[in-house]
C-alpha cells in the first residue's frame, strides 16, 4: 500500500517537474543571468575588463532617453487600457444578447486578436500613410505614423482595436457568470436599461475589471513590436515611439552594451512590480474583501 502511494506521488512530482524545469530554464535562469551581467561591462564578446558595479544602473537612470521612454509608455498605458476595456465590454454586452449570427460576430470581433500584429501594423501603415486610402477618402494629408504629435494616438487606436476582442472574451465570461435571478429581481423593482447596467452589471463585473486592468496593463507596458515597426527600430520621430522595451533592444543590439540593457530591464521590471503591487493594494484587496 505504501509503495503504491509512493509510486503515485512520484508520478505526480514527475509530471510537475517538467513545467517547473521549463520555467526554470527559460525564465528563472535568463532573469538571474540578466541581473548578473547588469553589474559588468558586458559587450558582444562577453565580460570586459573591470567591474561596473552600479554604473550601468546609474547610466540608465540618468539617461534622458530612458526618461522619455518611461513617459511614453505611461501615457500609452493610461490611454490604451481604459479604451481596450471599454471596447471589450461594449462588444461583450452586444454579443451577450440573443441576436442573429451571434457566433459569427463573436468570431469576427475576436479575429484581430489572433492575427499577426506585424501584418496588422504594416497594413495600418499603408492605410494611414499620407497618400493612403484613409487620407484620400477624408481629404487629409496627415502622416499619422510619421508625425510625433499623432503617432502615439495612432498606436493607441490600433492596439485598442486589435486587443478589444480578447478583452471581450473575459467580459463575456463575467457576464455569463452573473445569475439571471439578479436581473429578474431588478426588473420587478422597475430597473431598466442603463440603470440596470450601472447599478447591477458593472459592479458585479469588478473581478473582471481588476483582472483586465492588471493583465492588459502589464501587456501595454511591454509594447515593442508596433513601435519598432512604425519607427524602423529608431524610436522616432523625435523619440515619440521609444518605449522601455525598445530602449533595451537598442542598447543590446544597437550599441551592443548588454550590461546597460540588462540594467534597464531590471529597472523596468521593478517599475512593473511596483505598479502591480500598487494595483493589488488599491483594487485587489478591496475585491478580495
Amino acid at each position: 500500500m505504501l509503495g503504491a502511494r509512493l509510486r503515485e506521488a512520484g508520478w505526480g512530482y514527475g509530471f510537475a517537474l517538467v513545467p517547473f524545469a521549463v520555467f526554470g530554464i527559460f525564465f528563472v535562469y535568463p532573469f538571474g543571468y540578466a541581473v548578473y551581467i547588469s553589474f559588468f561591462h558586458w559587450g558582444i564578446l562577453g565580460k570586459q575588463a573591470g567591474a561596473a558595479g552600479t554604473y550601468n544602473y546609474s547610466k540608465v537612470l540618468h539617461d534622458h532617453i530612458f526618461h522619455i521612454a518611461l513617459r511614453n509608455i505611461a501615457e500609452y498605458t493610461i490611454a490604451v487600457v481604459p479604451l481596450e476595456m471599454a471596447l471589450g465590454l461594449g462588444l461583450a454586452l452586444l454579443i451577450n444578447q440573443k441576436i442573429r449570427g451571434r457566433n459569427f460576430f463573436r468570431s469576427g470581433f475576436y479575429f484581430p486578436s489572433i492575427a499577426s500584429s506585424v501584418a496588422i501594423t504594416v497594413i495600418a501603415l499603408y492605410f494611414l500613410s499620407p497618400t493612403g486610402p484613409f487620407n484620400t477618402f477624408f481629404g487629409f494629408s496627415t502622416d499619422w505614423f510619421g508625425d510625433a504629435n499623432t503617432v502615439g494616438w495612432s498606436i493607441v487606436g490600433l492596439n485598442a482595436w486589435t486587443t478589444s476582442g480578447t478583452v471581450m472574451i473575459f467580459y463575456l465570461a463575467g457576464l455569463q457568470a452573473i445569475p439571471e435571478d439578479v436581473y429578474e429581481a431588478a426588473a420587478l423593482d422597475g430597473a431598466r436599461g442603463w440603470r440596470t447596467f450601472w447599478k447591477i452589471t458593472f459592479p458585479l463585473l469588478r473581478p473582471t475589471h481588476f483582472f483586465c486592468l492588471v493583465v492588459f496593463g502589464i501587456g501595454a507596458l511591454k509594447l515593442f513590436d508596433q513601435s519598432y515597426i512604425v519607427s524602423g527600430g529608431t524610436g522616432g520621430p523625435n523619440y515619440a515611439t521609444t518605449t522601455p522595451i525598445l530602449y533595451i533592444y537598442r542598447q543590446a543590439f544597437g550599441s551592443y552594451d548588454f550590461g546597460v540593457a540588462a540594467a534597464a530591464g531590471v529597472i523596468f521590471l521593478g517599475v512593473i512590480l511596483v505598479l502591480t503591487v500598487g494595483q493589488w493594494f488599491t483594487l485587489g484587496r478591496q475585491e478580495a474583501g
